[in-house]
C-alpha cells in the first residue's frame, strides 16, 4: 500500500446517528482463509475490543497481512466505533477503497481486516440478523459476495431441467482470471482480493437480471445464462472480455491491467451439472492453451 495515501474518514449523515444500539451488538467473521472460522460471532461487551495478530488482543487473526495491534472497536455511548491502530495494511468498511482512520459502524457494515471479513450485526434483533447471515454465507462468497459453488449447482439444478422440458436455450460461461499468481506474487493476497472484487463487480454489472453470476472457485467464475444460445453467450462473454480488459484495476496506489480468458458452452440434451460444467471448461482451457485474453469458442465475424 502507497504511505502516502490520504487516509480518509467516512462521514455519518445525521440521520444515521438518530438511531442508537441495542442489544447484544457482534461481529460475525464472513470470509476467512480458514474455513472453519467462518460463522465465528464475537460479542462486543467491553468497552473496547482490540483485533490483531498478537494473542492479547480480544480478536486474535493469525495471519502475515494482519498488524500485532491491528484496530480496536469502541463503545461510545450508544454507538460502536472501528478505529485503526496504525497498522500496516489498513483497516476497510465495506466497499471503501481507502482504509480508514476511525469511522463509526452501522448495522450489516462490513469489516475488512487483512484476509478476514467480519459483519457488524446490532439491534434487538442479532440472532435473527446472525442466523440469516449464516445462511446467506452457505450460499454466498463472502470476499465478492456473488453466488458460491454450491449456489451455482442449485441454479443449474433447476434451469437444466427447465431449459431441456420446454426446448429452450442455456449458456454457460467460465471466467479465468489470466495470470492472477503473479498478481498476488507480487502485489500481495490482499491486493489479489481487491482484484476478485473488483472482477466480480464489472463482471455482474454487465449480466442482466435473470443472469446467475457465482465465483466457482480460486480466480474463477461462472456465469448461468438463462435463455441464452451459443452465440448470445459467445457476445456476452467477448464483451466482458473486453471491458476487463480496459479497466484500470487500482492496487495500491498503482493501476495495473488483468485480462481474463472465458469459455462458453451451450445445454446439449442429456446434460447433467457436472457435465455442462465440463463443456465449458473445457472451452476454457482451449482460451488459455490459445494464448489468453480470449474466448473460446470464438465469436463469428
Amino acid at each position: 500500500m502507497d504511505s502516502d495515501h490520504d487516509i480518509k474518514t467516512r462521514v455519518t449523515t445525521l440521520e444515521e446517528l438518530k438511531v442508537p444500539h441495542k442489544g447484544e451488538d457482534c461481529l460475525v467473521i464472513i470470509y476467512a482463509p480458514e474455513e472453519t472460522d467462518l460463522g465465528r460471532r464475537h460479542v462486543l461487551h467491553k468497552e473496547i475490543t482490540t483485533v490483531g495478530r498478537d494473542r492479547e488482543n480480544d480478536i486474535v487473526l493469525d495471519s502475515d497481512s494482519v498488524s500485532r495491534r491491528h484496530a480496536r472497536v469502541e463503545h461510545r455511548g450508544d454507538f460502536i466505533f472501528i478505529v485503526d491502530l496504525d497498522s500496516t495494511n489498513g483497516t476497510f468498511v465495506n466497499d471503501d477503497q481507502e482504509p480508514i482512520t476511525e469511522c463509526q459502524l452501522r448495522k450489516g457494515d462490513q469489516l475488512k481486516i487483512g484476509d478476514t471479513i467480519f459483519k457488524y450485526l446490532a439491534g434487538s434483533d442479532v440472532e435473527a440478523q446472525y442466523h440469516e447471515t449464516i445462511f446467506k454465507f452457505t450460499i454466498t462468497d463472502g470476499l465478492t459476495d456473488v453466488g458460491n459453488k454450491k449456489h451455482l449447482n442449485h441454479v443449474l439444478e433447476k434451469e437444466i431441467p427447465r431449459a431441456l422440458r420446454h426446448g429452450r436455450d442455456l449458456a454457460l460461461l467460465m471466467i479465468d482470471i489470466d495470470h492472477f499468481k503473479d498478481v498476488n506474487d507480487t502485489y500481495g493476497h490482499l491486493a489479489g482480493d481487491s482484484v476478485l472484487r473488483d472482477m466480480a463487480s464489472i463482471i455482474s454489472r454487465r449480466l442482466r437480471p435473470d443472469d446467475e453470476l457465482g465465483r466457482y472457485g480460486g480466480e474463477e467464475f461462472a456465469a448461468v445464462l438463462p435463455e441464452t444460445s451459443l452465440e448470445g453467450g459467445v457476445k456476452i462473454a467477448e464483451e466482458l472480455r473486453r471491458r476487463v480488459e480496459g479497466h484500470a484495476f487500482m492496487v495500491e496506489g498503482e493501476q495495473i491491467r488483468v485480462t481474463v480468458s472465458i469459455g462458453a458452452a451451450a445445454l446439449l440434451p442429456g446434460m447433467d451439472v457436472n457435465g455442462f460444467f465440463k463443456a465449458a471448461d473445457e472451452e476454457l482451457y482451449r482460451a488459455k492453451n490459445g494464448g489468453r485474453n480470449r474466448v473460446c469458442p470464438a465469436p463469428s465475424t
